[in-house]
């Protein structure tokens, strides 16, 4: 097992070049998809890691319910400095498992809240909140899924550009953004370093809903009217793995990438540009990642199997 077990823990950094490369180069979808998959997978295994790290030290502690021969020499040997290794990584899983459930708690409430608060409205695609702060953002689940936008915000569009905003809440929906943002939230809650990766996802999911928008309503420049609009008088959306057209984030870019040409749509980039060189480095790190997660698990599982008295 060795010095490998640490290696997931610091593998994400290899995805960064990719996170900045993929907003500037790939089809936001492609981009989307590829980001989560990568801040996933990274946020697994460095997980695994520390919860092997973590059963090496507390099998070490005074009154552990665990066999005693899983704190032979042989076991903490596995692990080098295990002394320090294993019994930070104590504490370490546990602030992740509290923070990714924080994070789910959050989620699961603001839906629900949302959902209750619309109960006494019809039960239309597009719900109208009568409100004097300007917001929008696309509820999914309940009943069914439904776009929530206030008169306010409604009163600074004109005709065109809610209709864009309409077509990018939809495109949300459609896509089921929300569980790309969750999934990133989670992983960057699990490993630190994969905090770039939902960054950049934040963004490429809005951008994502920005070209079906456009291709809707048969005008980019429309749709970045109502962009730009909304962000100057909108509050956001009610928790960050939910979407919205004047979501937080870089809005001067989806509104220049909007006045320019549509992007190109390219399943997986070339190797033989930047963002493929970077898309193929961070897809190697990730697969250096598992294995050395999966490496260490199975040794550990050997030593420990082996230790165990029958």
């Amino acid at each position: 097992m060795g010095v490998f077990i640490f290696l997931p823990l610091v593998l994400p950094l290899t995805a960064w070049p990719v996170a900045r490369l993929a907003e500037q180069h790939l089809h936001p979808r492609t981009a989307t998809r590829l980001l989560t998959g990568l801040a996933g997978a990274m946020a697994i295994c460095s997980s695994v890691s520390l919860g092997l790290l973590m059963v090496v030290g507390t099998a070490q502690l005074p009154g552990n319910p665990l066999p005693d021969g899983w704190s032979d020499p042989e076991v903490r040997a596995a692990v080098p400095y295990d002394e320090i290794a294993g019994r930070a990584a104590v504490p370490l899983l546990l602030v992740v498992v509290a923070a990714c459930g924080r994070t789910l708690w959050r989620h699961r409430r603001v839906r629900r809240r949302a959902h209750r608060a619309l109960a006494g409205l019809p039960p239309t695609e597009v719900a109208v909140v009568a409100d004097a702060e300007p917001y929008a953002y696309a509820l999914p689940g309940g009943a069914r899924d439904r776009v929530v936008v206030t008169t306010a915000l409604l009163a600074c569009l004109e005709p065109a550009e809610r209709r864009a905003l309409f077509a990018h809440e939809r495109a949300h929906l459609a896509a089921r953004h929300h569980r790309y943002l969750l999934a990133v939230r989670l992983a960057a809650q699990a490993n630190p370093f994969v905090h770039p990766l939902r960054t950049a996802v934040a963004y490429t999911a809005e951008r994502w809903a920005d070209e079906e928008a456009a291709a809707a309503v048969g005008s980019r420049r429309t749709v970045a009217r109502a962009i730009g609009k909304a962000a100057l008088v909108s509050r956001g959306t009610p928790v960050a793995t939910l979407a919205g057209l004047a979501a937080p984030g870089p809005v001067p870019r989806r509104v220049a990438a909007l006045l320019a040409p549509a992007p190109a749509a390219r399943s997986w980039p070339s190797v033989f540009t930047a963002v493929g060189m970077a898309a193929w480095t961070a897809a190697a790190g990730t697969a250096v990642s598992a294995m050395s997660s999966a490496n260490s698990a199975l040794t550990l599982a050997v030593l420990l199997h082996a230790a165990t008295p029958l």
